[in-house]
């Protein structure tokens, strides 16, 4: 395969901003953060994973309700007996030998009328389900990160890139400058040999970002399930929005509420004293009401009866039946005591994902300030370095710089440039991060930096 060498001067003729609106030209495959999202949430395993977990968890539920719904049996059956007398304390007895058949049917129903037990077990089974729609929307909290990391990942590659092949036009260009002037005796070999090492090294460092953006590409399509997947770039003249709130302490407030793990902790406390409410059932009583309706057909006779034709009998009940228990060889006092011990392991875990809750979110909202402030001072770095290499490059004109420096204000421009795309990112996901660490990231979140990307 032929690779076309860049041409310097086209480079030349054209600004970096133009250099940027080409490597992020939008196409009709392109797609937004918010179409990438859609996408990893229909096929990512661990989103589906969660989700299938939780219908589970669900259907579990409703099994919970069965313990307290009455239940019905309908039974039946069929039997041949051949009866046999040949006599009876040594008297004689005329030998009999015959067979008859009995036939049974019955419905059978029974309430629970009082079963504590039973009433703990359901409770449990619905505050499953609340643990379940939790863990799903931490899930879901995962996969908006995830994307959006692997997004920007994505476009950072492809904005270092793009400033990679401008500083190698640059270089180029100085470097076809100082040949020139070694050819016409106003430079040393020394500026030559210095642009072309400079040069060099930009080679390689294109083919390093090239690779990278191949990489990070791969990681985003095995994320989404898409081929091809080309991201929106965000605009050099988007504004960041601010950070919302006043202080760290508003974003854990808020994280006491809506935080899924802290959700999950406490619904876990809570089924512990749901245990411990099932373990005392053991000392209570239980009633039950019972219906029954049962019908005997017994053709050829019965046992007690000669084969002078069928009979049938019906019975139909209705009743409480009740239970105490008295003893059960102290298994109902120590299975309380392990509940008990197992209500505050559930207290203490709640603790301690409230503490870690507490502190991932002041350090999600330091890092954001931080990345706010380093964006600011890259962009104020940005504007130096550019100032500091027009200076020189009129130095070198005029002879009071050397080529070397020329190169190395290159060099500091463009990684400063490159630093700051980066920035600007990381500040876009440290505000997804941040809401993920208070546990208040929706999907209706992506929309505010979905806006920001170019249309």
């Amino acid at each position: 395969m032929q690779h076309q060498r860049s041409n310097p001067a086209l480079f030349k003729r054209l600004p970096l901003a133009a250099l940027l609106s080409l490597a992020f030209a939008c196409n009709s495959h392109a797609q937004s953060l918010v179409d990438m999202y859609e996408m990893a949430k229909g096929f990512d395993a661990g989103y589906q994973s969660a989700k299938s977990q939780f219908l589970a968890n669900q259907a579990k539920a409703d099994q919970g309700k069965a313990a307290l719904l009455p239940t019905m049996s309908l039974s039946g059956g069929a039997t041949r007996s051949n009866f046999e007398v040949h006599g009876i304390n040594g008297a004689v007895v005329t030998p009999q030998d015959r067979f008859y058949t009995t036939q049974t049917a019955g419905l059978n129903a029974s309430q629970p009328l009082y079963r504590p037990g039973n009433l703990a077990a359901y409770q449990q089974s619905q505050k499953a389900l609340e643990i379940a729609q939790a863990s799903l929307k931490q899930a879901e909290q995962d996969l908006i990160v995830r994307t959006t990391q692997a997004y920007f990942e994505v476009l950072a590659a492809q904005q270092s890139l793009t400033f990679v092949q401008a500083q190698k036009a640059a270089v180029a260009e100085q470097l076809a400058s100082a040949k020139r002037n070694f050819e016409v005796g106003t430079s040393t070999i020394t500026d030559t040999r210095e642009a072309q090492a400079r040069y060099d090294l930009v080679i390689a460092q294109e083919i390093a970002a090239d690779n990278d953006l191949r990489v990070k590409k791969v990681a985003l399509e095995l994320l989404v399930g898409k081929a091809g997947a080309a991201p929106v770039g965000m605009s050099a003249q988007a504004k960041l929005p601010p950070v919302a709130g006043a202080n760290a302490e508003e974003w854990i407030a808020q994280g006491e509420q809506s935080h899924p793990a802290l959700q999950q902790a406490r619904i876990n406390l809570d089924i512990a004293k749901l245990e411990t409410s099932k373990a005392e059932a053991g000392h209570k009583p239980t009633v039950d009401f019972t219906l029954g309706y049962n019908v005997q057909k017994n053709i050829n006779g019965a046992i007690t009866a000669l084969p002078s034709g069928q009979n049938q009998a019906t019975i139909t009940s209705a009743g409480i039946t009740a239970n105490m228990p008295l003893f059960a060889g102290f298994a109902t006092q120590n299975r309380i005591r392990e509940t008990l011990a197992l209500e505050d392991k559930a207290r203490n875990d709640l603790e301690g994902a409230q503490r870690q809750v507490a502190q991932a979110t002041r350090v999600a909202y330091l890092g954001l300030q931080s990345g706010l402030g380093q964006v600011k001072a890259l962009e104020a770095a940005e504007a130096s370095s550019q100032a500091a290499l027009d200076a020189n490059k009129l130095g070198y004109q005029v002879g009071v710089r050397i080529n070397i420096d020329v190169l190395n204000s290159q060099s500091q421009l463009y990684q400063t440039k490159r630093d700051l795309a980066k920035a600007r990112y990381d500040v876009l996901l440290g505000q997804l991060k941040l809401r993920q660490a208070s546990g208040t990231l929706k999907a209706e979140d992506l929309q505010s930096i979905n806006a920001l990307l170019q249309k």
